[in-house]
């Protein structure tokens, strides 16, 4: 797809983004899904709505804390938004020792990113107060921690700036806490990005979906922990355990194993499911071929540019 004004456009593994006159973008979630940096074999139908709309709707009831990216949502899969320059640096944020924090406490470290983890916790105990652990923000590979005196230090951001981010970043884990609250979910940890546009700092990309965060379902967790079962999650695990079970975790040499129509069908049930839950709206299906889309998305751009 060529658009007018088109600058630039990336790839990802599951986003197309196309870059308009150097001052826009047009990010397009496809129905691709990745998981141990691998792209699977087959799309999922409907995933890049379920994933885009979410964002769109936490986007904007999250406005009024920091300005963001999102102009609008002229297709179901597709957000158009400002083009920013991106800080170096993504701001985790954890609520409950879980994921890469609990394996690193595991392992009796009682550090993440500076941050210190007291004795004497659980796995998913909720913190005393969330953890802000950042990590670089790597084009290719994996994403590295960091600590917070290493990218004020190396000048990945400016002391100033950065600590702006980590109240952002707090306000919008707080804004997000609250809204999972309202579902009967907990918002155990998420990520956001940040750009800017001169001096403004905008928040940027998806927040609050399943795939760039972690929920639990509020009922029955104290009793979980309390009996040290693992809690009920909503996020894409699913997707990593179904791999898991069939012998793949992304090493060399292992194959990815088959994808039946089955099992495309069941994860992208799963993510309806997750699209329902999260935000307590029904999901509507809907269909758009290429040639609407592109019809659309250029009606779109010449607005934006008269």
């Amino acid at each position: 797809m060529q658009l007018p004004n088109q600058t630039a456009f990336y790839k990802g593994k599951v986003r197309d983004v196309y870059t308009i006159a150097d001052k826009y973008m047009v990010m397009l979630v496809s129905d691709r899904i990745s998981a141990f940096d691998v792209v699977l074999p087959k799309p999922i139908p409907y995933k890049g709505q379920v994933l885009n709309q979410i964002a769109a709707q936490f986007l904007d009831a999250t406005k009024d804390i920091v300005p963001n990216w999102m102009i609008n949502v002229p297709l179901p899969n597709v957000t158009i938004g400002y083009k920013c320059e991106t800080y170096p640096v993504e701001m985790v944020v954890r609520g409950n020792l879980t994921g890469h924090a609990w394996r690193t406490y595991k392992s009796g470290k009682r550090e993440l990113c500076g941050v210190a983890m007291p004795d004497g916790m659980k796995e998913n105990d909720y913190f005393e107060k969330p953890i802000i652990t950042p990590t670089t923000k790597a084009l290719v590979g994996h994403d590295e921690d960091i600590t917070r005196d290493e990218i004020i230090s190396t000048g990945l951001v400016s002391k100033e700036e950065y600590e702006q981010l980590e109240k952002y970043t707090m306000a919008l884990f707080e804004r997000g806490r609250k809204m999972a609250k309202d579902r009967g979910l907990i918002l155990v940890d998420t990520k956001y990005e940040f750009g800017k546009i001169g001096d403004t700092i905008y928040l940027i990309d998806e927040i609050h979906t399943p795939d760039s965060s972690r929920y639990f379902y509020m009922e029955g967790y104290e009793e979980r922990q309390q009996k040290g079962e693992q809690q009920k999650q909503l996020s894409k695990e699913f997707v990593r355990e179904w791999l898991m079970e069939n012998g793949f975790q992304g090493k060399e040499g292992q194959e990815i194993p088959e994808m039946t129509e089955e099992v495309v069908a069941r994860i992208s049930e799963r993510y309806i499911e997750l699209y329902e839950v999260v935000t307590g709206k029904t999901f509507v299906k809907q269909e758009t071929s290429q040639e609407q889309s592109e019809q659309v998305l250029k009606a779109e751009i010449e607005k934006l540019l008269a």
